[in-house]
């Protein structure tokens, strides 16, 4: 029989030792491997249904755009409008607003004097009660007094 030395003994678990680290290494590349696949396949897939997804939302954005586009045209329109409102309006009122306030002043000093000959006719002591303030007429002060109850 054959006997075997230290060295031998070391080399033949050295040569075990690296024939289960290749076998685990085999292992571990193999699983990677199939990850890879399957990382690959659902890239591709993501990728199939990113593609599509992003013309649409492209679409969205240029209608949502346009849609922008044309309420700025209405709003600046809007503006338009209301500042030829407001020019018509300042326009009407330098045109008409002091013709109508003469005319209401004069139809006011016509009544007033129709109204003060009646009064100097009728009561000329009631027209001294009365004071006038800014184109109004106050009545005069009661002096009667009221009782307390």
């Amino acid at each position: 029989m054959h006997t075997v030395s230290g060295g031998e003994v070391a080399g033949i678990l050295v040569a075990v030792f690296w024939a289960i680290l290749v076998s685990f290494l085999a292992v571990a590349l193999a699983r990677l491997a199939q990850t890879l696949r399957t990382t690959t396949k659902l890239v591709a897939d993501v990728t199939d249904q990113a593609v599509p997804l992003l013309a649409d939302a492209s679409a969205a954005v240029r209608s949502a755009q346009t849609q922008i586009d044309r309420v700025d045209a209405i709003a600046s329109d809007v503006q338009e409008v209301t500042s030829n409102a407001s020019a018509l309006s300042t326009t009407v009122a330098s045109t008409f607003g002091g013709p109508l306030v003469k005319v209401a002043a004069f139809g006011y000093g016509v009544r007033r004097a129709l109204g003060g000959r009646k009064e100097d006719m009728s009561a000329p002591a009631a027209r001294a009660r009365r004071t006038v303030i800014v184109g109004r007429t106050l009545p005069a002060a009661r002096r009667t007094k009221r009782k307390k109850g």
